[in-house]
């Protein structure tokens, strides 16, 4: 079985530019954990996940080993500063890629490897669907029930 036969198409992406809170707003009433950036010829430049999103209030281990126990309760209060951001703020840079025709299986292997759960889908570098490692599940499943 091939990517392109399980991929969603017609994803949605934002600009480098967007503000972090129309992508979380996104993510949210579309019930997607993860969002490719583009630029203007709708080429792949960076992802934002639901992890870059919460991943940024949290204070790195030098802010930890210098004022000690983080305070959980306070970091909840500090996803508003991270909505002031751009995506380009939080998105990962290094994004994988794969092709329509690569088998789901090669695809499934990356995302383990990587440790993602969802990967863009790209011909000549740009956006044509995303498929994630639930949509690999169930496509297998499906088939192992014929």
């Amino acid at each position: 079985m091939k990517v392109s036969e399980i991929m969603t198409t017609g994803v949605k992406t934002a600009k480098a530019d967007t503000p972090v809170k129309e992508i979380a707003n996104t993510m949210c009433f579309n019930k997607i954990s993860g969002l490719p950036i583009v630029d203007e010829n709708d080429k792949i430049i960076g992802i934002v996940s639901e992890k870059d999103l919460l991943t940024k209030m949290f204070p790195d281990m030098a802010t930890i080993a210098a004022e000690g126990r983080p305070d959980f309760e306070a970091m909840e209060k500090d996803y508003a500063d991270t909505l002031q951001l751009v995506a380009s703020d939080i998105m990962t840079k290094v994004v994988s890629t794969v092709s329509p025709d690569m088998p789901i299986m090669k695809a499934a292997s990356m995302m383990c490897v990587n440790k993602i759960r969802r990967i863009p889908v790209a011909e000549d570098d740009k956006i044509v669907g995303i498929i994630s490692i639930g949509d690999v599940h169930k496509a297998i499943f499906q088939n192992s029930l014929l």
